[in-house]
């Protein structure tokens, strides 16, 4: 299992940030990963650019790597899963095997995003839009105004600190918060970080970000360092 300092409230329930970059969610035994953007090479060479033919590959390991190390039933992906909407035609043999092997393995379901509003199912899973789930909005991008728990991915947060003179970028969750739910206890929204490993990065902070997050009195920035969970203040209302 991932260690317990990893894991953290949000909106009355209790998450677990992976240093793989994916969420777990015990209470539904679920894993959710946002971006994974598969075929992102073969997309590329297609255009000219040719990079390593590796990374979907790459992608699925670290994903059938944290599904045995969370125990998993369940895996919502959380859009742009492949770079463009035909990228399942483009998967080499081995990735399709793979990709068939953990879509069989568990309860999947593929949420899409801006790069593939009409990708396929080829290898299993069912698709969607936007879902919600024991009252969490599943979604690609972050809605302006949701007043609802929410769970997206899209921006590819990414944080920076200095240390002994070193910057330092690391991917992280966003996490907004906008008052308490019905229980009292704080509730709000939560930005995954990318999982897929051609993936770049916006900072944290930047304006689109923090922008898509509002309503809220306060965001911050979550990255597993060391054997805990490091938290980063990115913006406090004034009010």
């Amino acid at each position: 299992m991932v260690p317990v300092s990893f894991a953290f409230p949000f909106c009355g329930d209790e998450f677990v940030l992976t240093k793989s970059r994916a969420l777990f969610w015990p209470r539904e035994n679920a894993l959710l990963v946002a971006d994974l953007h598969l075929e992102k090479a073969s997309f590329f060479a297609r255009h000219g650019q040719l990079l390593p033919p590796y990374d979907s590959r790459e992608t699925l390991e670290r994903l059938a790597e944290a599904i045995r190390e969370t125990g998993a039933r369940r895996v919502y992906t959380l859009g742009d899963n492949f770079h463009d909407s035909h990228g399942s035609q483009t998967l080499g043999d081995h990735e399709t095997g793979m990709l068939a092997a953990l879509t069989r393995a568990t309860d999947w379901v593929w949420i899409t995003g801006n790069h593939d509003p009409s990708m396929e199912a080829k290898s299993g899973g069912t698709i969607a839009v936007e879902l919600e789930v024991a009252g969490m909005v599943l979604r690609h991008m972050a809605k302006r105004g949701e007043t609802r728990p929410e769970l997206s991915g899209h921006f590819h947060p990414r944080v920076q600190v200095k240390i002994h003179h070193r910057h330092i970028r690391r991917p992280c969750a966003v996490v907004s918060h906008n008052g308490p739910d019905a229980t009292g206890a704080i509730c709000g929204r939560m930005i995954l970080p990318a999982f897929g490993s051609l993936t770049g990065g916006m900072d944290a902070a930047d304006p689109a970000i923090l922008k898509a997050m509002q309503p809220a009195s306060a965001i911050d920035a979550f990255v597993p360092a060391g054997k805990r969970l490091a938290r980063f203040p990115l913006w406090r209302s004034a009010a």
